[in-house]
């Protein structure tokens, strides 16, 4: 399985182990040392959403634009990514495939690990370097706003590097023997050594290279558990340094330019949305309506479940903050009514898979960032290709439930109802605040994120019983980890996605996809069989970040519509994300949903062949993604 962004450290084994703790001194030095970056990355967090509702504030209301903000933010967001990611080093929260390493032999095990670390500390100590030159270059550039040298915000990459590889060494020394440690070591030189050596040959096997570095070095890598940005690093790297005379400086610039979008802010913003969504029961408000409304009907615990998934998915923007809000509320009353665990749970699954594209989704935000698609219109279209989806869904579960114990279901009192709904309406207008803000142009999809979380922490305080100072931190630092894992895999995707697009495949690609017979009909077919499979090996953020930039101007030569294109591959990575036995989304559904997997995965193929079925009818009807625009 691949290990989930933001899931529990306690539930990951560390790198280089068998899933033992480090020793007690170790754990110790780790904690100091981390505290004040953890503090750095928590302070940065809020400084960054006060900043962006502070920008909004003075605009809207006071028709006066604040010039420097965005360079303010730019600095601190850049410096939140690299400080979250190495936070999230030792937290051992990045994105990575730990399936085949799992089903190896202790012994082979050992050395694969220390094998993961030793490739994850060379490509950082080959970064350093050239992350300080373009540093020392970009002190000569000045802002424009606050007139300060460009190295300030820059300057954070080669920190980042730094932090990471001392981090990885510290643990590598105590979480693997030195005699795997060595071997991995001796074979990682060998095999630089000689492509180092070849070097003159392999410059002219041209775009055959991209076989061996960016498709090899990188699979290889993931089969080995090395996170999945580090992977995206290794065949940037590896690529330029032995098959090119491109100096590694250009890797760097690629993932700061990859990393430093504006529209990139709203990401660690929504994650802390949902943490406020977890911690303060607006989600359980929800569900709690739901349930008193249609939950008496046949199957109405199912539309219940599918329900609050779609609404809570429009606040927290999060595949496993929507399921771990929303099982355990459902999951009892289900079990009381006859549902089988594993049903259960493949519903859960599905459901999260279908309301992801509901605003604000991280996926979308991030993907028209990269492919330069109107979040707007994104968000807009979301809603409706979600509805089609839950569509899908909903028949099914009512079709299933044709024998289900209805014994005992009560008819809610409209008093209660009523009372319920009082409760939920502040939690149910969150998503559509977000969707009307950006859509109606009074914010944008980074500002509107920023007054999403004052709305969820006023009201949360006011009606939910609000959030104590020290929950409240361990929010801040929580986000800054997980945002620093999501930018680090983005900066490292851009780099690469940037490597292959100069070897020149993507254009004999382009020629390859445009002549399929079929035209748009056999590219988009193509499109969703690739991306069904990258959703199941890189989880949907990875692979929106590296194939992109690739697909999108081909899906637009064909005539397209982009929207559309980004609603049917994202809703393809999203069914691929839960088909077993190697989708994270799946693992995820089964840990949250406490069943074994092996149940899940009898039940689940009905609702994937639903969620499928609904992906064709979207490609097939590009009305359904571009009505709302």
């Amino acid at each position: 399985m691949s290990v989930p962004m933001g899931q529990p450290v306690a539930e990951v084994p560390a790198w280089g182990s068998d899933g033992e703790s480090m020793e007690p001194s170790a754990a110790r030095l780790g904690t100091r040392w981390m505290r004040p970056l953890e503090i750095a990355g928590a302070g940065l967090v809020a400084a960054i959403t006060l900043l962006l509702l502070a920008g909004v504030t003075s605009r809207y209301l006071f028709t006066l634009p604040v010039t420097w903000m965005d360079e303010a933010v730019s600095i601190a967001f850049i410096w939140l990514a690299m400080i979250g990611a190495i936070i999230a080093v030792h937290r051992n929260e990045h994105l990575r495939l730990t399936l085949f390493a799992e089903k190896l032999p202790p012994r082979a095990r050992e050395f694969v690990h220390a094998f993961a670390l030793v490739a994850v500390a060379a490509v950082l100590l080959a970064l350093i370097e050239p992350a300080l030159s373009y540093a020392q270059e970009e002190w000569f550039i000045r802002t424009p706003a606050l007139d300060i040298p460009n190295a300030f915000r820059v300057g954070a990459l080669a920190f980042g590097f730094v932090g990471m590889l001392v981090l990885v060494l510290f643990y590598a020394r105590r979480s693997v023997s030195f005699q795997a440690l060595a071997v991995a070591a001796v074979v990682a030189m060998a095999v630089a050594g000689t492509c180092w050596l070849m070097s003159p040959q392999l410059a002219q096997l041209g775009t055959f290279n991209i076989l061996i570095f960016l498709v090899g070095f990188v699979a290889v890598c993931l089969a080995a558990g090395v996170p999945i940005a580090f992977c995206f690093a290794v065949g940037a790297v590896s690529y330029l340094a032995f098959s090119t005379h491109i100096p590694l400086q250009v890797v760097v610039g690629r993932m700061d330019e990859g990393m430093s979008s504006l529209v990139l802010v709203s990401v660690p913003i929504f994650v802390l949305l949902g943490c406020v969504l977890d911690h303060t029961g607006m989600g359980k408000a929800i569900i709690n309506f739901l349930a008193s409304l249609i939950g008496h009907v046949k199957a109405g615990m199912s539309y219940v479940l599918l329900g609050s998934l779609f609404i809570v998915s429009g606040i927290s923007g999060s595949k496993v903050s929507d399921m771990a809000t929303v099982a355990p509320a459902l999951f009892p009353e289900m079990k009381r009514r006859g549902h089988k665990p594993g049903e259960m749970v493949a519903l859960l699954a599905t459901g999260a898979a279908m309301a992801d594209t509901v605003p604000p989704s991280i996926v979308l935000i991030v993907l028209g960032a990269v492919a330069g698609v109107s979040i707007a219109g994104l968000f807009n279209a979301g809603f409706v290709v979600a509805g089609v989806l839950l569509v899908a869904l909903v028949a099914l579960a009512r079709w299933k439930a044709r024998h289900e114990d209805m014994r005992g279901a009560v008819r809610s009192p409209l008093r209660v109802v009523g009372r319920l709904l009082l409760v939920a309406a502040p939690a149910l207008v969150l998503p559509f605040l977000i969707r009307s803000a950006v859509g109606e142009g009074v914010a944008t999809a980074t500002e509107v994120s920023s007054v999403a979380v004052a709305y969820a922490l006023l009201i949360g305080q006011l009606m939910y019983g609000g959030i104590g100072v020290r929950k409240f931190y361990d929010m801040l630092v929580d986000t800054a980890a997980l945002s620093g894992a999501v930018l680090l895999v983005l900066g490292a995707a851009s780099a690469m996605a940037w490597a292959i697009t100069q070897s020149g495949v993507v254009q004999q690609l382009s020629v390859f996809l445009t002549t399929l017979p079929g035209g748009a009909i056999a590219f988009m077919a193509v499109s969703i069989l690739v991306f069904l499979l990258l959703g199941c090996l890189l989880e949907g953020l990875p692979a929106v970040l590296l194939l992109a930039p690739i697909m999108f101007p081909i899906a637009k030569k064909l005539g397209i519509n982009d929207v559309q294109y980004a609603m049917v591959i994202v809703c393809a990575m999203n069914v691929g994300l839960m088909v077993p036995p190697i989708g994270v989304g799946f693992f995820i559904a089964c840990r949250i949903g406490d069943a074994r997997p092996d149940d899940v995965v009898r039940a689940i193929w009905p609702y994937l062949a639903a969620l499928l079925v609904g992906v064709i009818v979207i490609a097939a009807v590009p009305w359904l993604s571009t009505v709302a625009l």
